[in-house]
C-alpha cells in the first residue's frame, strides 16, 4: 500500500528553521546585553574606586599643603631667630670695637702726627688730623694697612697744606689730611689673624734650610786610594 504525505512539510521545516533562528538571535541579544551590563558594571566599579582614590589623594594633598605652610612659617621663624641671634652676637662682639679702634690708632700713630677728629659710620671710620709732612701721612697709612689686626683698607681722601700757630709769632707749615679706614669685627679679625698665621706657617714650611754636614762625619770618611 503506498502512503502519500499530503501535509505542507516544507512550510513546517521553514517555520522550524525560522523559530530556531529567532531563538538563536534572542539568545545572542541576551548574551550581548549580559556582557555589556557586566562590562558597564566593571567600568563603573573601576571609576568608583578611582574616585575614592582621588578623594583620598585630595585629602592628603590638602593635609600636606597645610604641613608645608607650617614648615614655611617655621622656617621664617627660624630665620628671624637666627637674625636676632646674629644681631645680638654682633652687638656683643662690637661693644669692644671703639676700644680696639682707639688702641690701634694710639699704637699705629707715628711721631709728628696728631688727630683732630673721628667719625664712625657703620664699620667705616673717617679720621682727620694734622701731620708735620706728607711722609708722616704715608707712614700712618702704611702702619694702618699692614701692622693693625683690627683696621684695614685705609684710604686717603684728601691732604692739604696749612699753617699751625705754635707760639705767638711762630707758625709752621703742616699737612692736614683726611683718611677713611674699615674697622674689622671680632670674627673678621680672628679670621684675618688665622689666615695670616697659616700663611706664615706655610712660608716657614716651604723654606727649609739644608743641614750643614757634620765635621766629625766628614773627618771619619776615608779618602779614596789611588792605584
Amino acid at each position: 500500500m503506498i502512503l502519500i504525505n499530503l501535509l505542507p512539510h516544507r512550510e513546517a521545516a521553514r517555520k522550524r528553521r525560522r523559530e530556531v533562528f529567532y531563538a538563536g538571535l534572542g539568545a545572542s541579544a541576551l548574551a550581548g546585553a549580559v556582557i555589556a551590563g557586566g562590562v558597564y558594571l566593571w567600568y563603573a566599579a573601576q571609576i568608583s574606586t578611582q574616585q575614592q582614590r582621588n578623594g583620598v589623594l585630595a585629602t592628603e594633598i590638602k593635609r600636606l599643603e597645610g604641613q608645608i605652610k607650617d614648615i614655611a612659617s617655621l622656617q621664617e621663624e627660624i630665620a628671624s631667630l637666627r637674625a636676632r641671634q646674629q644681631a645680638v652676637e654682633d652687638l656683643q662682639a662690637d661693644r669692644n670695637m671703639p676700644v680696639h679702634l682707639l688702641n690701634e690708632l694710639t699704637r699705629q700713630l707715628p711721631d709728628g702726627v696728631y688727630l683732630t677728629g673721628m667719625k664712625q659710620t657703620n664699620d667705616t671710620v673717617a679720621i682727620t688730623g694734622v701731620a708735620q709732612s706728607n711722609e708722616r701721612v704715608s707712614e700712618l697709612l702704611r702702619n694702618l694697612s699692614t701692622a693693625s689686626p683690627w683696621i684695614t683698607r685705609p684710604d686717603l681722601v684728601e691732604i692739604v697744606a696749612g699753617n699751625v700757630t705754635v707760639a705767638a709769632k711762630d707758625q709752621r707749615r703742616v699737612a692736614m689730611f683726611k683718611v677713611t679706614v674699615k674697622v674689622l669685627r671680632a670674627s673678621e679679625a680672628a679670621k684675618a689673624a688665622s689666615a695670616a698665621t697659616s700663611a706664615a706657617a706655610a712660608t716657614t714650611t716651604s723654606v727649609v734650610p739644608t743641614p750643614a754636614p757634620n765635621p766629625a762625619t766628614v773627618a771619619a770618611t776615608p779618602a779614596p786610594v789611588k792605584k
